[in-house]
């Protein structure tokens, strides 16, 4: 179990080092920014390659959502669900505070800009309301659980799964990001709003929240609806 929550700790550091790391290091660079879909695939390649190296130990969730809908889909017991989640939140946060280091390098640097954080209304990229965000951390976060669950079926083609996932994310980003910057992950979200603080905090809830309940919905549709006969394994 040490060797799982070691490896949930690692994969989430690196998933917000890389994706918030773009999006805070590289997105508005002068002249060579890399933009929304630089920051969706940094996002998606993040997850892809933990995935692949750490997921045959963990599963490589790096999700607290991801670790619900797993264990609404029948995939994990309740009993490895709060430590995931703990490893996950502490992974992220330490990610963030390297991310801080590294940013606040910089003269002019101002964590109170953003920081990559997710938020609504006046806080969201672009503008969206507290309904459209909900709405939009909600359906993405259960379809991203739809097809974490549904690839690594023991009837799905082996050893595609992590490519599978990491696109997904990808495509996750390109559609949210102007809407809540895109969060669907819990720990994502809390690596940076600890070190904004202020309104990133006091919105903080909602992508706590939407993001369970859309990985939970998820798993639980898979596993009625979806699923014909029980899993051979887990994720990936």
């Amino acid at each position: 179990m040490s060797q799982r929550l070691f490896a949930e700790f690692f994969g989430t550091f690196w998933l917000v080092l890389g994706g918030c790391g773009s999006a805070v290091l590289a997105a508005a660079f002068p002249g060579l920014g890399i933009g929304f879909v630089g920051v969706s695939l940094a996002f998606g390649l993040t997850v892809l390659t933990m995935a692949y190296a750490v997921g045959n130990i963990s599963g490589a969730h790096f999700n607290p959502a991801v670790t619900i809908g797993c264990y609404t889909g029948g995939r994990m017991p309740g009993r490895e669900v709060l430590p995931y989640i703990v490893s996950q939140v502490v992974g992220a946060i330490v990610a963030g505070g390297v991310l801080y280091l590294i940013a606040s390098g910089k003269p002019g640097f101002d964590v109170t800009a953003g920081f990559a954080t997710n938020g609504y209304g006046e806080h969201s990229p672009g503008g969206y309301s507290f309904l459209a965000a909900v709405v939009a951390e909600f359906v993405l976060t259960m379809f991203f659980l739809l097809v974490i669950l549904g690839v690594t079926h023991k009837r799905a083609p082996v050893g595609f799964a992590p490519l599978a996932i990491g696109l997904a994310l990808t495509l996750i980003h390109l559609i949210s990001i102007p809407v809540t910057n895109t969060s669907v992950n819990p720990a994502r979200s809390t690596g940076v709003a600890v070190f904004q603080g202020g309104w990133a905090l006091a919105q903080l809830w909602v992508f706590w929240v939407v993001p369970l309940l859309g990985g939970a919905v998820g798993g639980w549709v898979h596993r009625a609806l979806l699923e014909n006969d029980p899993p051979a394994r887990g994720v990936p």
